[in-house]
């Protein structure tokens, strides 16, 4: 019966990955070996976890990537004047700590979008925020925004991602 309530509380409390990893562990023989502070931790661990991954899927959501694409699945074998180092080196997000920005140029049909998805994807696993929009209709929404009064609320909520 305690063992209901602790999961009950836990589950009142918000802490869900930890009271499936709870239930894990009472279901399974393995952690009756572990002592009290090392099934604590796989505990606290787990909902650690379960945490980031709730924080990762609701930031993937607001953005609105238009490809689920990351930079290590790039193809540099295609001759588009894209270097590898370079590349590889926008992954760690630093430009997005040191406020910079990057524009993605080329012609038509060179994996444009795929790119800049990729780059905001990176910054999403850093624990930034992300909005995707392509530039005519970014320009469209300023536009609606400025006509309708929302310009500056519109402006606030793309400096934030």
């Amino acid at each position: 019966m305690l063992n209901n309530q602790t999961m009950t509380t836990l589950t009142d409390l918000g802490l869900r990955g930890m009271a499936e990893a709870y239930s894990e562990q009472l279901g399974s023989i393995q952690y009756l070996e572990l002592s009290f502070e090392e099934r604590f931790g796989m505990l606290v661990d787990r909902e650690a976890m379960d945490r980031e991954a709730r924080r990762l899927t609701t930031r993937l959501r607001a953005a609105k990537l238009r490809h689920q694409a990351s930079l290590e699945d790039l193809d540099f074998r295609t001759p588009r004047g894209l270097d590898r180092s370079t590349i590889m080196g926008f992954s760690s997000s630093h430009w997005v700590d040191a406020h910079q920005n990057i524009l993605v140029t080329g012609p038509t049909g060179v994996g444009k979008s795929y790119l800049g998805c990729a780059l905001a994807f990176a910054g999403i696993r850093s624990g930034h925020s992300a909005a995707y929009r392509r530039a005519p209709a970014l320009l469209s929404d300023l536009a609606l925004a400025r006509g309708d009064g929302r310009y500056l609320r519109v402006l606030g909520s793309l400096s934030r991602a």
